[in-house]
């Protein structure tokens, strides 16, 4: 589970960038702040691995948070999400270290991109594992790593099995693919399916949406990215 927080102070964005994580697996949006004094306050209090951080705010500025948030060593990850286009608060914001940099308005599959660059570089960082090249340029340049080029898979993860549903995929693109769907084509179960899918999608092979159209209970939908 992703812990994040919004720091936005126009209602509407907030609203909209909530709306965007609810279509997002394992993505829990814990706080919405308006101000960067009040985000800095809870996160000096509790963990936080993700942050969409606004720059124009009043009192505390995004960028300004973002540096006390490296100045203390916080492990947060830092997405902005701002109107501010000024080529000198961009450079700020890389020498802080942001994961990626959004400018409004912006859509959700250049959202979801981000956040889903964010989860792939968290997992490679916290793997505790040696690194090859491969995973280095996935981590520095957001270039995703082809099935046969993750070689340290997390725990309980098999490389074979991994291979045949990308693959599959692969093979049958134009098809919406569900959880379910798979599940009946390759005879695995679905709690082994959604595993998988959801290493894919976190490592930046696959995109997921939310179908709400199913006349029921939503379904979630993947495809190549």
């Amino acid at each position: 589970m992703l812990h994040t927080i919004i720091v936005e102070d126009d209602p509407m964005v907030a609203q909209i960038n909530q709306q965007y994580f609810q279509q997002m697996e394992d993505i829990k949006v814990d706080a919405v702040f308006g101000n960067g004094q009040a985000a800095w306050d809870y996160l000096l209090a509790n963990p936080v691995d993700l942050a969409i951080l606004d720059v124009y705010m009043p009192g505390l500025s995004g960028t300004e948070l973002l540096r006390m948030i490296r100045d203390r060593n916080l492990k947060c990850a830092v997405i902005m999400v701002t109107a501010a286009s000024e080529m000198s608060v961009v450079d700020k914001a890389l020498r802080l270290g942001v994961v990626d940099y959004l400018i409004k308005p912006f859509s959700f599959p250049r959202f979801q991109e981000a956040v889903q660059r964010c989860r792939s570089k968290m997992e490679l960082l916290n793997s505790g594992e040696a690194v090859d090249q491969g995973m280095l340029d996935c981590l520095f340049h957001g270039e995703p790593l082809s099935p046969a080029e993750h070689t340290n898979l997390q725990k309980g993860l098999n490389q074979k099995t991994l291979s045949y549903i990308y693959s599959y995929i692969k093979e049958h693109t134009p098809e919406r693919h569900t959880c379910e769907s798979l599940s009946a084509a390759s005879g695995l179960s679905k709690v082994t399916i959604r595993r998988y899918l959801n290493y894919l999608v976190e490592t930046g092979q696959l995109l997921s949406s939310i179908d709400y159209e199913t006349g029921g209970r939503p379904r979630v939908l993947y495809r190549l990215k």
